[in-house]
């Protein structure tokens, strides 16, 4: 397995995972139509470059075929000496075999050499990866509830790191 740092040519390998990843990480906790609404607005190439222009760094795993298996998206100083993960999924078939770690070494690496204190993240209250942040030192800090239009809110924890 190896990280690549991703630009505007990967973009399209990003939505394209996240509409793999995001209907089964989701199905038990979103109706169909805010997954759909979610994708389109977070995972839609146009997105994405604004996110890429915005500071997040996006960096994909892959495998020795070749093969994209998840991705990661961060950004550092997003709250003063603290680095926010933004996205990190990997491909259901490939959940337990590491790769959700390596991609947080990655950037708890980089956090490091920007002289970060602390990673946060946000991840929904019902979200299965709970129990995978916990392992990685993840404590919970506050909830949110964050309005994201037509109805719809993000319902998270709000956990962070020391490094």
């Amino acid at each position: 397995m190896h990280l690549i740092k991703a630009d505007a040519s990967h973009l399209a390998t990003i939505e394209k995972l996240a509409r793999a990843i995001w209907p089964v990480a989701y199905a038990e906790i979103l109706s169909q139509e805010q997954l759909d609404y979610m994708l389109d607005m977070f995972y839609s190439e146009e997105a994405l470059l604004t996110q890429l222009k915005k500071c997040h760094v996006f960096y994909l795993v892959q495998n020795e075929q070749n093969e994209y298996l998840g991705f990661v998206s961060y950004e550092l100083n997003c709250e003063p000496n603290k680095t926010k993960i933004h996205k990190i999924y990997v491909l259901p078939e490939t959940q337990g075999l590491g790769l959700g770690k390596l991609l947080f070494e990655k950037v708890r690496e980089e956090a490091l050499k920007a002289n970060q204190k602390a990673i946060f993240l946000n991840v929904n209250k019902y979200n299965k990866a709970l129990h995978f942040y916990t392992k990685l030192g993840f404590t919970t800090t506050k909830e949110e509830v964050i309005d994201i239009g037509r109805g719809y809110v993000m319902d998270d924890f709000v956990l962070e790191v020391a490094i």
